[in-house]
């Protein structure tokens, strides 16, 4: 029988398993991409959260991308396109590597900002973080970790998903609405929260698609 999906509590060992998977991924792109980023709820303290790290590997245009999947499977990483989301291209781990979603973004892009900013809004809200991490832990009751349980987990979550992320466009957009755009206010602020020191480091930004 499969077992049910798996949700659990923050854990600060979270950061250290990305920080590993950026220092093994690191020397292989870092002439292609802008930075190598933790994303999705394992980086919210407080949030529960599946424990896999997801990371994004940003690269500055779309046509870095194909430079970027071919080096890839040079490291074992298959291919797996948008699945569904376009605009982020997702791969599958090598065997031999601990277990992580791995998903290429182009800076700027929706996906990219959809990671940051609601990553970003997260951290600065813990009563919202209360909010998804009890719906996760309900619904991680009710679904088996199968393709049909994991889809529907996922659907269950979509809505408040979806109000996470207009909230955080909000936030990131603040009070003055007559000049710019939400898009490009967003763009602005994630340019400004995702420029390490180190453009290859971990100072970078947020994937809520499976977690």
């Amino acid at each position: 029988m499969t077992d049910m999906i798996v949700v659990r509590g923050y854990d600060p060992r979270w950061s250290e398993r990305f920080e590993e998977l950026r220092q093994q991924l690191a020397p292989h792109v870092v002439d292609l991409a802008v930075s190598i980023e933790h994303v999705g709820s394992t980086t919210v303290p407080g949030c529960a959260a599946k424990p896999i790290i997801d990371l994004d590997i940003v690269v500055p245009e779309e046509a870095v991308m194909p430079a970027l999947i071919s080096r890839l499977a040079g490291l074992g990483y298959r291919h797996e396109g948008d699945l569904g989301i376009r605009g982020r291209e997702a791969f599958q781990a090598p065997p031999a590597v601990p277990g992580h979603h791995l998903y290429a973004v182009v800076a700027g892009s929706t996906p990219h900002l959809d990671h940051v900013l609601l990553r970003d809004y997260l951290r600065q809200r813990p009563d919202e973080v209360q909010r998804y991490s009890a719906l996760k832990a309900a619904l991680a009751q009710r679904f088996r970790a199968d393709g049909e349980g994991r889809a529907a987990y996922s659907a269950a979550k979509s809505a408040l998903v979806e109000e996470l992320l207009r909230k955080s466009y909000t936030s990131a957009r603040g009070t003055n609405t007559t000049t710019t755009s939400t898009r490009e206010r967003a763009k602005t602020a994630a340019t400004a929260v995702t420029t390490p020191t180190d453009p290859m480091g971990a100072a970078s930004r947020s994937s809520y698609a499976d977690d």
